[in-house]
């Protein structure tokens, strides 16, 4: 069985950086962390995917601030977060699945793990 749990959320000035953690169980091929901001009707959107050997996938909002890296002897996977902008606020999810594909794709419905979530606020 695969968990995970979140952590690292907290508030930060725009423009900060910060380091979320998910630390997990079990043995996921392909991880990813996905964002949800605060509001009725927001969507739960992707930010980044790694897998086993494919190069990681980003988001076109992260616009390189962000990096996803995953520590498989430690089993924590990570998101280094940089030129923090308060549109970056909401909850962070980090995500898991044993699938593996050729090139990973942060896309909800392809993940069956699921963390609670950590918060990030970025103020401005």
């Amino acid at each position: 069985q695969v968990q995970l749990v979140e952590s690292g959320g907290t508030s930060v000035q725009s423009g900060g950086s910060l380091r979320l953690s998910c630390e997990y169980t079990g043995y996921p091929a392909t991880m990813a962390w996905f964002r949800q901001a605060s509001g009725s009707g927001k969507e739960r959107e992707g930010v980044a995917c790694t897998g086993s050997q494919e190069p990681p996938t980003y988001a076109e909002f992260v616009e390189g601030r962000f990096a996803i890296s995953h520590d498989r002897l430690k089993k924590t996977m990570y998101l280094d977060m940089n030129n923090l902008k308060p549109e970056d606020s909401g909850m962070y999810y980090c995500a898991g699945t044993r699938s593996r594909w050729a090139r990973c794709e942060a896309s909800s419905r392809l993940y069956d793990f699921w963390g609670r979530g950590t918060q990030v606020t970025v103020a401005s």
